[in-house]
Formats: C-alpha cells, structure tokens, sequence
C-alpha cells in the first residue's frame, strides 16, 4: 500500500484518506519504519473499504462546473427557503436567517443565533433526503446538540427519518 508518511511530535499513529483518495500515515518523529508498515499492513481492510466507498462518491458525484455549481445554488434558494417555512410551522419554531453555502464537508448548519444554512450540494440528493436536512436543522433550534430529545423532536415530523438519513450516504 503506498501512502504519504507525516512525522511530527505526536504520540500516535493516524491514518488519514484525504479527499482526493490519498492514504496519509501521521506518525512520531521517532517511531521505527517497520512498525508504521506494519500499522498500515493491519488496516488494510479498512483502507480497501474506505477507498472503495471514497472513489463511488466521486464517481456518483464528479466535480461541477462553475454554471452547475449556479444552477444548485438557484434551485436550493428557490427550494430551501419554502421546505424551511413549512417544516419551521410544523414544528413551531422560527430560524433567525436561512443561507446557502457552497461548503462541501456538511450539508447544513444551525448556529447558536439559530441561523440555518444549507450546502447548495445538497440539492443533488432525493426531496426526501433534503427534507429530512432541512428538520434535522430546525430541530437544532430546540436542541443545539444530537441528544435522544433531538432525535425525537426529528421523529415527531419525520417517523422514517433515518431511511432518509440513509439516502445521505455515499
């Protein structure tokens, strides 16, 4: 397995796949080279399914272009802000602002001034996968955390919420 080794002054070994696919070793300065082999060598099924699930994201999801990029980002303002409005009465709580993002680590955020953003690259998944993001983070305004009172306040609008939470994954 060929990976990039990092030394620093730590204390454990990580193993790291970074966006592009890349198998990077973070180890001590001081850590013998047979034992960093032999730690990847022990990981390897975790690798082989990690890179496998990694490359059919990317595959199911290429880079955009700049005008497709736009295009998600037009229809989530036109999308977002409605599903937010019906599901903010539903559930009896109002967010302070609603944003859409281009960030490519989340697909949503509550802030602690309840302010809602949405990543534009949500709007590549099924409604019900976006619907269910969409009370996932009205939910944050009651709860600020993922406690069993969040996961219920979810359930009360979204019975089969985590068949939704399922179409979220790579």
């Amino acid at each position: 397995m060929t990976y990039r080794l990092i030394r620093s002054r730590r204390r454990t070994v990580a193993l790291e796949i970074t966006r592009e696919g890349e198998v990077v070793v973070r180890a001590p300065l001081r850590m013998p080279q047979r034992d960093i082999d032999a730690f990847v060598s022990s990981k390897q099924r975790w690798l082989a399914e990690h890179l496998a699930r990694q490359k059919a994201y990317r595959q199911a999801h290429p880079t955009l272009t700049d005008q497709e990029k736009e295009a998600l980002r037009r229809r989530a303002k036109a999308y977002l802000p409605q599903r937010v409005e019906y599901y903010a009465a539903l559930m009896g709580v109002t967010p302070t602002a609603v944003h859409i993002t281009s960030a490519r680590t989340r697909f949503g955020s509550c802030s602690g001034k309840n302010s809602i953003s949405f990543s534009l690259y949500l709007m590549q998944y099924p409604t019900e996968a976006i619907d269910y993001v969409v009370v996932h983070e009205l939910a944050h305004i009651r709860h600020h955390d993922h406690s069993p009172a969040f996961y219920a306040e979810v359930a009360k609008i979204m019975p089969d919420y985590r068949q939704r939470q399922a179409l979220l994954r790579p």
